[in-house]
C-alpha cells in the first residue's frame, strides 16, 4: 500500500479503519474485511429540548459538540434520533427548522415529536367536529394531526357571543333578536396548550361538556368521556367541571411527557427512522435525555415499567405455549395477556425492551433540592406536580444517569453501547 509500507501491521490496518486482515485470497490480491461491532445501531435517542439543548433561545453550548458525533460527514444520522418536546404552539416544520439552526445539522420534521403529535393515532375522532384550544395556529396544527373539522374558541364564541361575559369590553352591544341553529356541534374538546385568555376558554369549554355540544342549550347532569388535556390549565377546568358537577372530568389519554403514550408514539419515530435507513437490528434500547426529574426522568421511567410488564407478558404466553407443544395437554393464554390500550393497536408492537433515563445538569434539575434522600419522605415532602391520573412513585424520579451536559450523555451512550462516531466513514 503506497506510503504505509514501513508502518507497523497493526497501524496500517489503524488508518484503513479496519479491525481485521485477511490474505488467505488469490496470490495477487490482499483482501480486507471491516469487522465492526453494533455498525448498524441498537438504540436510540430521545432529546428533550428546552434545559438539554437550549435555555429559551439561547443555544448551550454542548448541544452543537454533541450532534457533531451524531452525524456523519454527509450530514447522515448515525442513529435514530427523536426530539421529544411538550411545545405544542406550532407545526414540527417550524420546530424542525429552528433545531437545525442552533444545532448546525439537518434536522426533518420527521424527527420532532410535539405533545399533540399522538393525536394522529385518534382516528376514530378525526371525522368529528372538534373544539382546540391553546396557542398559535390551531386549525394547522388540527388539521396537520388529521382532524377535518376544527373549529377554535374563537369561532364558538362568535357564534353564541352572549356566553363570554368576563370582559365587558368585548360584551355585544347589540343582543341577537333569533336562535339560530348552530353551524356545528363539537363532539370533543383537544387542548393543544395554555391559551391566552383563560376565562374566555374556560366558560366555553364548560359549556361544551355540560351541554353535550350545544352551548346555547341549558346545562344537563351526565357523565362525559372522550375529552382530550393538557397543561396547568386543566386543573382549573377540572375542578369547576367538579363543582357544577360533582363528578371528576374523564379524559380519553393524556399526552406530552410523562405519558407512556408519547414515549409509545417517539419509539414509533425511531423504529420509522431505522426501517428508511435500511438497518436490520431492532432498535433494543432507548436512551431518553432531559433535564427535569418530574417529566424527563419520570416519563421514560415510567415507559420502561411498561417495556418490562409487557416483555414479561410476552415471554410468560411463550413459555405457556412451549409447554402446551411438548406436552399432551392444552395451556390458553389468559384474556388479560392480551389487552392492550387502546391508542396500541394504531402502532405496531413496541420492539424496544429498555428506556434509561439519563439527566443533564444544564436545565431545572438542581441536584441539591430536588427528591430527598429518604425516598419513604418522597410522598410528602416532594410536591409532584404531575397530572392527578400518574401517580407518584419515588423510583420513578431516578434517573438511571446523570451527567453534566448533552455532550457527556452522548459520549457515554456512545460507551456503553460501544459504538463510535467515525464507524460510518469505515470501510466494509
Amino acid at each position: 500500500i503506497r506510503g504505509m509500507e514501513r508502518l507497523p501491521y497493526e497501524e496500517k490496518l489503524d488508518r484503513l479503519g479496519l479491525f481485521s486482515l485477511d490474505v488467505n485470497c488469490s496470490n495477487d490480491e490482499i483482501c480486507f474485511f471491516s469487522l465492526q461491532p453494533n455498525v448498524q445501531p441498537t438504540f436510540g435517542f430521545l432529546f428533550d429540548i428546552d434545559g438539554v439543548l437550549v435555555r429559551g433561545k439561547t443555544p448551550i453550548p454542548a448541544a452543537k459538540n454533541a450532534f457533531q458525533k451524531l452525524v456523519n460527514p454527509q450530514g447522515q444520522f448515525l442513529v435514530p434520533v427523536v426530539f421529544v418536546t411538550n411545545a405544542g404552539n406550532c407545526l414540527r416544520q417550524k420546530k424542525a427548522d429552528q433545531l437545525s439552526h442552533i444545532l448546525g445539522v439537518p434536522i426533518s420534521q420527521d424527527q420532532v415529536m410535539m405533545s399533540h403529535s399522538p393525536l394522529r393515532m385518534f382516528k376514530r375522532y378525526h371525522d368529528k367536529c372538534v373544539l382546540v384550544s391553546g396557542q398559535g395556529p390551531l386549525l394547522d396544527i388540527a388539521k396537520y394531526v388529521g382532524f377535518y373539522h376544527p373549529i377554535t374558541i374563537d369561532m364558538l364564541r362568535e357564534t353564541y357571543p352572549l356566553l363570554d361575559m368576563v370582559d365587558h369590553d368585548r360584551r355585544p352591544k347589540i343582543l341577537p333578536t333569533s336562535a339560530l341553529p348552530p353551524p356545528f356541534i363539537p363532539s370533543t374538546v383537544v387542548l393543544f396548550g395554555e391559551p391566552v385568555r383563560w376565562e374566555t376558554n374556560l366558560q366555553l369549554i364548560i359549556d361544551v361538556l355540560l351541554t353535550n355540544g350545544y352551548p346555547g342549550n341549558p346545562h344537563h347532569q351526565h357523565s362525559l368521556q372522550g375529552r382530550f388535556g393538557h397543561g396547568t390549565f386543566m386543573v382549573c377546568l377540572e375542578n369547576i367541571y367538579k363543582k357544577i358537577t360533582g363528578k371528576e372530568l374523564k379524559y380519553e389519554a393524556l399526552m406530552g411527557k410523562p405519558s407512556e403514550l408519547t414515549y409509545h408514539y417517539a419509539e414509533h419515530l425511531i423504529r420509522t427512522q431505522a426501517t428508511e435507513r435500511q438497518w436490520e437490528k431492532p432498535i433494543q434500547t432507548l436512551y431518553a435525555i432531559g433535564d427535569n426529574l418530574m417529566t424527563d426522568i419520570y416519563g421514560a421511567n415510567l415507559y420502561n415499567c411498561y417495556l418490562e410488564e409487557k416483555n414479561s407478558r410476552k415471554g410468560s404466553k411463550a413459555r405457556i405455549q412451549a409447554k402446551a407443544a411438548g406436552g399432551t395437554g392444552s395451556a390458553t393464554v389468559s384474556q388479560d395477556d392480551e389487552i392492550e390500550n387502546p391508542w396500541e393497536s394504531e402502532l405496531a408492537s413496541a420492539t424496544a425492551t429498555s428506556c434509561r433515563s439519563v439527566l443533564v445538569c444544564t436545565g431545572v434539575y438542581n441536584p441539591h433540592t430536588e427528591v430527598p434522600a429518604d425516598t419513604r419522605e418522597s410522598i410528602t415532602e416532594t410536591v409532584f406536580h404531575g397530572h392527578r391520573d400518574f401517580r407518584f412513585d419515588p423510583a420513578l424520579v431516578e434517573p438511571v444517569h446523570i451527567v453534566p451536559d448533552v455532550c457527556a450523555a452522548v459520549e457515554l451512550i456512545f460507551q456503553l453501547e460501544n459504538f463510535t462516531s467515525d464507524q460510518s466513514n469505515r470501510t466494509s
